[in-house]
């Protein structure tokens, strides 16, 4: 067995796992695209796996990444959990969120935090962002009280 059929199949084990001991109704499914091994957990009332503002979701994704250090020092694959489309849903929030934070930005002639957030939503807003000629970001504070900044450039 390859080391990449061995992680989605330690991936798949702990995601059933953790959706019986949550006594969930889900089914797993676990894609590997050579670079990022997705976990999607499908069903309804996913609201415990998910947790409040996703806190258990990202601590799920946290451990299965932590599973494939081996005796090497980087990981041989990005690691993405999902349930009921929230990756998805909590993108475009954010996508929401950044347009607001730059039109103040503008309208004022200040920067404009965001609230605090994980490393991986601030990346999202960073790269959502990164193409426009009339603001920057850059994140302040530090974790867990980290935020994203919006400023007008200039």
């Amino acid at each position: 067995m390859s080391r990449a059929d061995e992680l989605s199949e330690d991936l798949a084990e702990l995601l059933e796992r953790i959706v019986e001991a949550l006594d969930l109704d889900g089914d797993v499914e676990v894609v590997d695209d050579g670079e990022t091994l997705t976990g999607t957990v499908h069903g309804d009332d996913l609201g415990l796996f998910i947790g409040h503002h996703g806190q258990t979701i990202d601590a799920i994704q946290h451990l299965a990444s932590r599973m494939q250090y081996t005796d090497v020092e980087r990981p041989s694959r990005r690691i993405v959990i999902d349930a009921g489309d929230y990756r998805e849903r909590r993108r475009e929030t954010l996508e929401d969120m950044a347009d607001d934070a730059a039109d103040e930005a503008l309208r004022t002639g200040r920067p404009a935090p965001l609230v605090p957030m994980p490393a991986a939503e601030r990346r999202l807003v960073h790269e959502y962002l990164r193409d426009r000629d009339d603001i920057d970001t850059h994140s302040e504070g530090d974790e867990p009280d980290r935020r994203l900044v919006v400023a007008p450039r200039g």
